[in-house]
């Protein structure tokens, strides 16, 4: 199944909606001792929990990152460096993963941070088979020599631990006191930069500066989260001064946005991606030709101004530019229906018809889809599009009742997030039914190749053919789009959509 794409998905339904539901009055709020001066952040949704192990929304992930630390974590760049663990050493055989935890760190609530922690945390995952146990698929074993030392024991080489581990909040290190107490889904306890001080309902959160904090106190006393649903709103409270930031902007804004002095603008390129799937157990689009067709006719550049208004960046492979593990490739940009006449001829096929799966819970796939109808139809193909829930969706999608299909993929930072499970034939996600041997092959290689060079070569020859096959037609990768108070510095908006306030300072004579 594919990790559902919420922050896309989120921005255009709500730019669509013409109606303001569950949103705030537009006052600031104040949430009692050491809420008050604080950074005011708007977010497009209430978080479901506060347990990072067991809640999947994003909007719970705003605030947790905020408030919960991993081993490691990712840069600007996303390269993974120091967090609880101020070091690691790997051993010869690479089956044995060694981490020194940072000294002195200590939980919110005063209890000193030890290995026994890490071990608790991880072997909550492991063991209730949590959200993200497949992070830990060639781990053995995890033990404890020490308070300060934590070993992983591994089956086979993973070069991507690290990103396993310190991606996203996620895998983050918790309290056993705060998960044995039930406390932990509504009042948190971590040893990140913020402390959880309270919510209300439908309204807000507010996290107070942790002046304890490993890294240094925050520059901030606090950061209040309030829900605000409709982007108008959120961005008319921004420019009113109401608020400090938020990530709920109107896609059909930004190029007015550009020339605001009274806002800072950030559109930056995500890791996330959209895409269309063809279902290889039906004729005819278990022909490659037939797939090839179908992705020459696509017209990515209306799909992009339709969905994001021009935001997001087409892309034909799934990793972005600027990422490390980007790979060129255009083979579908020229061509256009001509090309796709000429392979569905040499194929001999002339489908009639493509049955299309989208939901409206990602309007983004409704919105597509009446694109690639129009550009079928010069083909001879008519799109019939089945607008469904997404429950329904999900369970059309896994018994393999559709011809084509459209969603996203978010949270990737290690190539074998972006390909594994989707693309080899053995992946968990690969509802494609797409089987390559040579894919199978380079993908199996990516995954224990310990060298980064060789490992960057395996991964660009297994998109190109990943790409070259059709497993999936890639189409854009969206942009994470935020606007701040200009009296707001320190503060940077990251291609992995985390949000972090704990190197912000805000200058409150300068608030609008």
């Amino acid at each position: 199944m594919a990790r559902m794409a919420v922050r896309a998905a989120v921005l255009v339904m709500c730019a669509l909606v013409t109606f303001v539901s569950g949103c705030s009055t537009g006052e600031r709020v104040d949430l009692g001792d050491g809420a008050g001066g604080s950074l005011v952040a708007a977010i497009a949704g209430e978080p479901d929990q506060l347990d990072p192990h067991k809640t999947s929304a994003y909007f719970s992930f705003e605030v947790l990152e905020n408030v919960f630390d991993t081993l490691v974590e990712p840069d600007a760049n996303l390269q993974m460096q120091p967090a609880l663990a101020e070091s690691w050493e790997v051993s010869a055989d690479q089956l044995t993963w060694t981490f020194r935890l940072r000294p002195g760190v200590t939980f919110h609530d005063g209890t000193p941070l030890t290995a026994d922690d890490v071990v608790f945390s991880y072997r909550r995952i492991i063991d209730e088979q949590l959200t993200n146990s497949d992070k830990f698929s060639s781990v053995t074993a995890v033990e404890a020599p020490d308070p300060a030392t934590v070993v992983l024991r591994v089956n086979r080489p993973t070069p991507n631990m690290l990103t396993n581990l310190g991606g996203f909040k996620g895998m983050a290190i918790v309290s056993r006191a705060n998960v044995e107490s039930g406390q932990i889904a509504t009042n948190p306890i971590g040893t990140g930069p913020f402390r959880f001080l309270g919510q209300k309902s439908g309204d807000s959160i507010s996290l107070g500066a942790n002046p304890s904090y490993w890294g240094g106190p925050p520059g901030v006393s606090g950061v209040t989260f309030r829900f605000i649903s409709e982007p108008s709103t959120a961005l008319s409270a921004l420019q009113a001064g109401e608020i400090d930031w938020t990530d709920s902007v109107p896609p059909q804004r930004v190029t007015q946005l550009r020339d605001d002095e009274s806002l800072e603008l950030a559109v930056t390129p995500s890791n996330d991606y959209w895409y269309l799937a063809l279902n290889e157990a039906r004729e005819p689009w278990n022909d490659v030709r037939v797939r090839q067709a179908i992705a020459y006719a696509i017209d990515r550049d209306a799909i992009v101004q339709a969905t994001s208004y021009g935001t997001a960046a087409k892309n034909q492979l799934a990793i972005p530019e600027g990422n490390p593990w980007f790979t060129p490739y255009d083979r579908y940009s020229s061509g256009g229906v001509d090309k796709a006449r000429e392979l569905l001829q040499e194929a001999g096929a002339a489908p009639p018809s493509l049955d299309m799966l989208v939901t409206t819970e990602y309007p983004e796939t409704v919105t597509a889809a009446q694109i690639i109808a129009d550009n079928l139809a010069p083909l001879g193909i008519t799109v019939n599009i089945r607008t469904v829930d997404f429950a329904t969706w999900l369970d059309e999608q896994n018994s393999g009742n559709f011809d084509m299909l459209m969603m996203g993929w978010l949270g990737n930072i290690d190539p074998d997030d972006f390909y594994y499970a989707q693309h080899h034939t053995d992946g968990t996600s690969n509802a494609q039914k797409f089987s390559n041997p040579e894919v199978d092959r380079l993908l199996d290689a990516g995954r224990v190749d310990t060298d980064e060079t060789s490992r960057k070569a395996v991964y660009a020859k297994a998109a190109t053919l990943i790409a070259d096959e059709v497993s999936y037609i890639y189409l854009y990768n969206p942009s994470v789009i935020q606007a701040w108070n200009p009296a707001l510095s320190g503060y940077e908006a990251r291609r992995d959509g985390a949000v972090r306030f704990r190197s912000a300072t805000l200058n409150a004579d300068g608030r609008t």
